[in-house]
């Protein structure tokens, strides 16, 4: 499995993975309940900031070059959030939801860089095992969970790697160009994990 765990010892890296992502969830949460309004805009900027400056992710630049890339790797869903928004509901709701959802998936994206997959398996398996009860297997539903965590910075990091070799061959820019080799390699990952899984005993 790909993993986009990013190495440190900052307090994110430090904290457990379960009181982690009750901390993440308790940000993402606070940050979707916030009103349709300018200020809630700044706020949900203010906390991505905060929080990746936090996570001392060692890039360089307190965090903010990874903000950067998580934002521009969900930047079609900021297009068309925010194009659907102005169109029904005017600007001010517009922006202030935009970057409400913004703010929620580069958050949770936080717990993936700053969490080896291992760890997040465990914790949620842990946190899930009260439901053996209602015949729930723990062990599927936290690989479940984990695997979803990582699927959409996975493929933005595949996208990203078409558009360099693209790039990098001089070839045109295009829908068309890109979707092809995008979904190849997308589909190739797909076959990867799913002889990963296999071999683990997963069916």
């Amino acid at each position: 499995m790909l993993s986009l765990y990013r190495p440190g010892d900052g307090p994110l890296h430090r904290m457990p993975a379960g009181p982690k992502m009750l901390l993440i969830l308790a940000l993402v949460l606070t940050v979707s309940l916030l009103p349709p309004a300018w200020w809630a805009a700044g706020v949900a900027c203010g906390v991505c900031v905060a929080a990746y400056a936090a996570a001392t992710l060692r890039d360089g630049m307190l965090g903010m070059r990874e903000l950067g890339r998580q934002v521009y790797a969900v930047r079609w869903v900021v297009l068309i959030t925010v194009a659907g928004q102005l169109i029904f509901l005017g600007p001010e709701p517009a922006v202030a939801n935009t970057a409400r959802v913004t703010a929620a998936i580069v958050l949770a994206g936080l717990l993936v860089l700053t969490t080896r997959v291992t760890d997040l398996l465990d914790a949620v398996e842990r946190g899930l095992s009260p439901l053996r009860a209602l015949r729930l297997d723990p062990q599927r539903a936290a690989l479940l969970l984990t695997v979803t965590l990582n699927t959409v910075p996975v493929l933005a990091r595949l996208a990203r790697d078409v558009r360099e070799a693209q790039r990098a061959r001089g070839a045109r820019g295009g829908l068309r160009t890109f979707a092809v080799p995008f979904l190849v390699v997308a589909l190739k990952h797909a076959d990867e994990l799913g002889d990963a899984l296999t071999a683990r005993g997963v069916r």
